[in-house]
């Protein structure tokens, strides 16, 4: 049974995999002309798939995804859908460094961070400046769109720091602890009006591109820090530069983008207190380990039978 990787988390976990599983076929291909030509009679596909591998590997049985978000594949290949391959993604490895980013985004901006780190380039010692400017976290509000496995994470760690955590889901659920509610989507406009942070850990499916439009971003409160580590397309970003130059929106946080890379000539580089990441909140040194030892145990299951952890809902989109 060949089993092509195509995503290189190093030739020691290649020979890891080929000791615990000496009767598997192991091929590593990063290039896509390396992997058309191993995909020709594989069983699995590790890592990262692009429609023309898809199409060359008339064996696939299962692919697992390396990362979370799998829109842009069941986009890419629509099979996905209508076919036998099944899919699982690497669900949960992610949560605890994005929900870390997200605090490094909002303590950074209540704290002046990066006004801090420029009058430090510059020798310059202002405390006038910082005056009345810092915002304490205890008693400020947050919402949070999609109270899945990182906005969970993400509401534990607002809770400690005394910010009380409103949420909508398009699942009913009983609040986690920490959090004070989780309304319906119908609810979402209530929300957006109330709180202080707006972190956004939703997938990106149907129901949720283009969700935060320019009239629910509208709603913000004043001076209100929006956060996105999910996916882009769910906030109306020329909304959203817009607000943050007029100065109604105090700050955001993007580690997604509609558009990735980010154009150089987007409006939201230069955008008033903007922090932008090149989607790499998850990158942290144990997420691949995280990620090699789920697909190790996904593997020994696929072998033996079993049902597979982490199944991808191509309808649901998570």
């Amino acid at each position: 049974m060949k089993v092509v990787l195509t995503f290189d988390m190093g030739e020691a976990y290649v020979e890891e995999l080929r000791t615990a599983f000496p009767e598997l076929d192991f091929c590593p291909a990063y290039s896509e002309a390396e992997q058309m030509r191993a995909a020709a009679d594989a069983e699995i596909v590790f890592g990262l798939i692009t429609r023309p591998v898809f199409l060359a590997a008339p064996r696939l049985k299962w692919f697992h995804f390396v990362g979370i978000g799998f829109d842009p594949v069941a986009r890419q290949i629509p099979e996905f859908r209508t076919g036998d391959v099944v899919m699982t993604n690497a669900r949960e490895t992610h949560v605890v460094p994005m929900a870390d980013h997200v605090f490094a985004a909002i303590l950074a901006h209540a704290h002046r961070i990066p006004e801090l780190l420029e009058d430090q380039r510059k020798h310059q010692w202002n405390t006038k400046h910082y005056v009345r400017r810092i915002i304490e976290l205890a008693g400020t509000k947050m919402g949070v769109l999609a109270m899945g496995d990182i906005g969970r994470a993400v509401a534990t760690r607002a809770a400690a720091f005394g910010i009380k955590v409103y949420a909508v889901d398009i699942l009913p659920m009983a609040p986690p602890p920490g959090v004070c509610a989780v309304w319906p989507v119908e609810r979402l406009d209530q929300m957006l009006a109330m709180v202080d942070w707006l972190v956004v850990t939703a997938p990106r499916t149907q129901a949720t591109t283009g969700m935060l439009n320019r009239q629910r971003l509208a709603l913000l409160k004043e001076g209100a820090f929006v956060v996105v580590v999910s996916r882009g397309g769910i906030v109306d970003e020329e909304a959203l530069a817009e607000g943050l130059y007029a100065g109604r929106i105090g700050g955001a946080a993007l580690d997604a983008t509609e558009v990735e890379p980010l154009p150089p000539d987007s409006p939201l580089w230069d955008a008033p207190n903007m922090l932008i990441s090149p989607h790499t909140s998850a990158e942290s040194v144990q997420l691949i380990e995280r990620r090699k030892a789920i697909f190790k145990e996904n593997l020994r299951r696929y072998l033996a039978g079993a049902a597979l952890l982490n199944v991808c809902d191509l309808e649901k989109g998570y």
